[in-house]
């Protein structure tokens, strides 16, 4: 379940970043920098100019300048959405005229440019505009591959031929991509991959045509309604099914792995060609997703072996969770090997080296710690770049393990108090480093490593010292519940903030496995619905984040939710706000709640289930019945409803609807793939039958975001502000 920060068009926010490196020639996802292969320089699209900057001197070279990005028969150059190399840089793959698909613009148009030949050639000229997804050179660089309507091609670079490798694809059975639910729970996306040697790729096939379609209706685009289907598995519904399947590229022949279990209720979210040999390693998720498996399959005659197997009493996070947000890649050591895994058996998350035999495993970062992101492997130094925080699990700091003796070092500078991001080169020497906590603003520098100097002259240290001088604002904070919980949490005051006067407080929630709101990071307290200055009208604003949420705090944190989502994680609000409203400064009669997708469904929650203490909540795009959401997050969390439908429906706020007292805004589009339209109108249902007065704002046709569509934004922030404002008047209680 998505949640909503900063920017209401942004969704996946989690607690760790997004790294993206240039060694692998596919061209998609644009926006971070990104780091030539041999690690030394970084590259860079200045206006369709390609050019590289040496990251020790920060010397400018012009690669590929804009006249040789320039079609024929066109007087301006590709507008580069994003760009990739492949090994020794001479061919590049550009991506443009980008289209949406779902939340990602995943389609657009691709070309080719040859340094050496000069040429730039169109990918996939006959195939429709703005079709063509994940297009990648070959390891050799002859050839690219790509999907275009759910089916993978290849094209020859020398004679443009285009080959189908797949003919079978329609909207329902998707090969070389993914249905909705894989690509929003699992990260998954780009569905296949090149073979070392250049003359297979590995595919996806996912089988859809079993799924339910929702019919989302359009009521206003025409005269007549009509419907827009979304192949979307419920809980308790069969996943799509799922193989994988290994084509010649020659022969056009596929043969699929024969990985055990049902097709139907296993999950493979995970792929990768081992390198430098003919075979395949993948992960096997079970239905629950309690129980992991890894099998290394023959991609010639498609037997599988397992190798590794791990059980949880709860759930298993998949890659995406703890390798910066990539589900693509293995991190394979050794030459191939062994691989580093990370799991909580202990308790903790931690990195594992594991033999590819499966065998010979040894825990590499020993301690009563979680690492939060895995970043890079420096097998020349034995040292695994990660991201942790011990002391803090509101913030984040680069760290070195030794991965001989596990001894953990910090690097990030000690007096730089917040939340750091590394993009760190393929050699390991250098990184580009973005700090910023809840007053400071992103500020980037590139480094070397280990010793964090900077390279572009930048003081992060002296302008933080500055900063720091003009007031901090938020106030971070922790509270303990009656039930022994500490909860962390950040706090704005009003200004000209009077202790010995009584404030409205407005709680901003989200508290789902998938982010957390209580971060040491620029933006975080911010509020970016509401239309003026909380502070000077008279606002305190609070955030808390309790157990199931991703914090850096141990597994029994964040599994804690495991059958209790809408329980536990209420509680926990709830009691933190009665210790909160115990503070002479808290006006215990102006109490608001409100957030977004989840955030929206604990607003809901805790207007319901508590509402002695909230007395006026917002939720805005929110589930309101835990079983109409999608199977694979859901029963993540929730165990089968064939099993468990009773803790679905003692965690769901249509249960407890009955109970509202206060003052209720309902904001739900109509036109929302994620959290389904038919939520406002079960809730809406459910008030109505028990007399409860309530504001309800369908947006039309608006997606979870709500975001589309002329003046919808500015209309949504007067809508929330004026609500809060009319029946949580701000300022001292007079």
């Amino acid at each position: 379940m998505l949640p909503l920060r900063v920017s209401a068009s942004k969704f996946k926010l989690v607690c760790i970043s997004l790294i993206v490196s240039c060694t692998a020639a596919f061209a998609q996802g644009g926006g971070q920098l990104k780091w030539a292969p041999n690690g030394d320089a970084y590259l860079k699209n200045e206006s369709s100019t390609i050019v590289s900057y040496t990251a020790k001197d920060n010397q400018r070279t012009v690669l590929v300048p804009s006249e040789k990005l320039t079609p024929q028969g066109s007087n301006r150059p590709l507008p580069i959405r994003d760009f990739s190399t492949n090994a020794d840089q001479s061919k590049w793959l550009l991506y443009t005229n980008t289209k949406k698909v779902w939340r990602y613009d995943t389609r657009g148009d691709y070309w080719v440019y040859d340094s050496k030949s000069g040429a730039l050639k169109q990918l996939g000229a006959s195939l429709p505009a703005s079709s063509l997804m994940f297009a990648k050179l070959s390891p050799d660089g002859t050839k690219a591959a790509y999907v275009s309507q759910s089916n993978v091609y290849v094209e020859d670079l020398a004679t443009n031929a285009i080959t189908p490798l797949t003919k079978d694809g329609t909207r329902r059975f998707i090969n070389g991509t993914f249905d909705w639910v894989y690509e929003e729970e699992f990260g998954c996306r780009d569905g296949f991959r090149w073979s070392p040697d250049s003359k297979s790729i590995a595919f996806w096939q996912i089988d859809a045509t079993k799924t339910r379609d929702f019919l989302m209706i359009n009521n206003t685009d025409s005269i007549y309604s009509f419907t827009i289907p979304v192949e979307y598995p419920k809980a308790g519904e069969n996943p799509s099914a799922c193989r994988i399947g290994i084509v010649n590229i020659a022969s056009t022949q596929i043969n699929w792995l024969q990985v055990p279990g049902d097709q139907q209720q296993n999950y493979i979210p995970r792929m990768e060609w081992i390198p430098g040999t003919n075979n395949i390693i993948l992960q096997q998720l079970n239905r629950k997703q309690n129980n992991s498996k890894l099998y290394v399959c023959d991609a010639t005659n498609g037997n599988a072996n397992q190798i590794y197997e791990e059980s949880d009493s709860a759930w298993i996070d998949v890659k995406s969770r703890w390798d910066n947000d990539q589900i693509a890649g293995w991190d394979f050591i050794e030459k191939g090997n062994a691989f580093v895994w990370v799991s909580e058996k202990d308790g903790w998350r931690h990195v594992y080296r594991v033999g590819i035999d499966g065998k010979k495993e040894k825990l590499l970062t020993p301690g009563n710690y979680d690492v939060i992101n895995v970043l890079n492997i420096d097998e020349a130094n034995k040292s695994l770049y990660v991201l942790a925080s011990p002391d803090n699990a509101t913030q984040q700091y680069l760290y070195r393990v030794n991965m001989t003796n596990g001894k953990a070092e910090r690097i990030s500078p000690a007096d730089q108090a917040g939340t750091h991001n590394y993009q760190i080169s393929p050699n390991g020497k250098y990184a580009r480093h973005t700090f910023s906590n809840h007053y400071f603003v992103p500020t980037a520098e590139i480094i070397s490593l280990p010793n964090h100097l900077s390279l572009n002259n930048k003081n992060i240290s002296a302008d933080l010292k500055k900063a720091a001088e003009k007031g901090t604002g938020a106030e971070f904070f922790q509270v303990t519940t009656e039930d022994g919980v500490t909860l962390d949490g950040w706090m704005n005051k009003p200004a000209n903030f009077d202790e010995s006067k009584q404030y409205p407080v407005v709680f901003y929630v989200y508290g789902e496995p998938a982010s957390c709101t209580v971060t040491d990071v620029y933006g975080s307290t911010m509020n970016f619905l509401y239309g003026g200055d909380m502070a000077k009208d008279g606002y305190i604003t609070i955030s808390l984040d309790n157990r199931g949420t991703p914090a850096p705090k141990g597994r029994a944190w964040r599994k804690s939710i495991y059958r209790n989502q809408g329980i536990i994680n209420a509680r926990d609000q709830a009691m933190a706000t009665k210790k909160i409203m115990e503070w002479k400064f808290v006006d215990k009669d102006r109490i608001a709640v409100w957030g977004w997708s989840g955030g929206g469904s604990m607003t809901l929650n805790l207007l319901f289930q508590y509402p002695e203490i909230y007395k006026t909540g917002i939720s805005i795009a929110a589930v309101g019945n835990l079983l109409t959401y999608d199977n694979i997050y859901q029963e993540r969390y929730m165990g089968l409803p064939q099993e468990t439908k009773a803790d679905y429906v003692k965690g769901s706020p249509i249960t407890y609807a009955k109970n509202l007292k206060g003052n209720l805004l309902y904001i739900h589009g109509t036109g929302d793939d994620n959290v389904h339209y038919a939520n406002a109108e079960m809730l809406v249902n459910e008030l109505i039958k028990y007399g409860k007065i309530f504001q309800f704002m369908p947006y039309p046709n608006r997606t979870h975001s709500i975001s589309e569509g002329q003046g919808t934004s500015q209309h949504l922030s007067k809508l929330y502000t004026t609500y809060l404002r009319e029946h949580v008047p701000g300022g001292p209680k007079k």
